[in-house]
């Protein structure tokens, strides 16, 4: 099994030379970026990714941002999507990375919305993974779980350092049975958390060394499902980001670290990690067919 890792866009800064460049350097294969819904913006991002021979996973919010507009219902969500996917489809990702709904719906709706939402992207010829994510529908691992359950079709990315802000702990107590949900997750974004917040200041500190191994111990288990499916590539991107994640002086708001090094280090280490990993586990037996 093959580990490629994508470089999120999310806070890049400089053109898109400057971030290829900074990707390859980093053994990146591709990109993690929003879709963008104007078909000129389309058309430049698909010169870029064929002229460059990026892979690309497309980032789509059903309330068309992170934060959907409050008075927005499920029907306004599934519109946009339907649009979304048409879009997508223009770029031929390698799936959607999708963020889907919103915290407040209750449960029934919650439950209605993802299966017509699977249903569209069905219809579209899309592969889409439902990201776990504080403000969407899988705000909540115990709201996630409750889905899972009524909606076992459903793909996931595993973003767990939002988990952890909502719990306010690392989720490591015997009872935390996340298995049903880590068995339906196909894609990883690394970023870590802890439990008062969605990102430490550098992930390489020893003062988050416990953290960073929890959420190593998660990534394992996704990997380790995902070569028991017979998975030939898994995928990992590292998101660690701005916008309130960043840790900023205070005064001079200036940022604790440089974000792209962050994000970089971030990448070598789980490269370094899935190495360490596969020493041991790829040379086990599998036989079970997947992606």
């Amino acid at each position: 099994m093959e580990l490629k890792i994508f470089r999120s866009t999310w806070g890049a800064q400089g053109d898109m030379a400057a971030c290829v460049a900074q990707l390859r350097e980093a053994g990146c294969a591709g990109l993690e970026a929003r879709l963008p819904m104007d078909a000129p913006a389309r058309r430049v991002l698909r010169g870029s990714l064929q002229a460059e021979a990026l892979d690309y996973i497309a980032t789509v919010f059903s309330g068309a941002d992170v934060i959907p507009r409050q008075q927005d219902g499920p029907q306004v969500h599934l519109q946009h999507l339907a649009r979304a996917f048409d879009a997508a489809a223009e770029l031929a990702p390698r799936f959607v990375n999708l963020l889907a709904g919103n915290d407040r719906w209750p449960l029934a709706a919650q439950v209605d919305f993802l299966g017509r939402t699977q249903a569209l992207a069905d219809a579209a010829g899309i592969a889409c993974a439902f990201e776990i994510h504080r403000a969407s529908s899988l705000y909540s691992p115990w709201v996630t779980l409750d889905i899972v359950r009524q909606l076992p079709q459903l793909q996931y990315t595993v973003d767990i350092s939002h988990w952890v802000v909502v719990c306010e702990r690392l989720l490591d107590d015997p009872l935390d049975d996340l298995t049903p949900f880590l068995e339906r997750v196909h894609h990883i974004q690394a970023r870590v958390a802890y439990a008062q917040g969605p990102q430490v200041p550098d992930p390489a500190a020893p003062e988050y060394a416990a953290e960073l191994a929890f959420h190593q111990r998660i990534w394992e288990s996704v990997w380790a499902l995902h070569l028991r499916k017979g998975y030939a590539t898994t995928t990992l991107t590292p998101e660690f980001g701005p916008d309130g994640y960043m840790h900023l002086l205070p005064y001079t708001r200036s940022p604790v670290a440089d974000l792209w090094q962050v994000n970089r280090w971030m990448a070598l280490e789980e490269r370094r990690h899935f190495e360490r990993w596969s020493q041991h586990h790829l040379s086990q037996p599998h036989t079970t067919a997947g992606p």
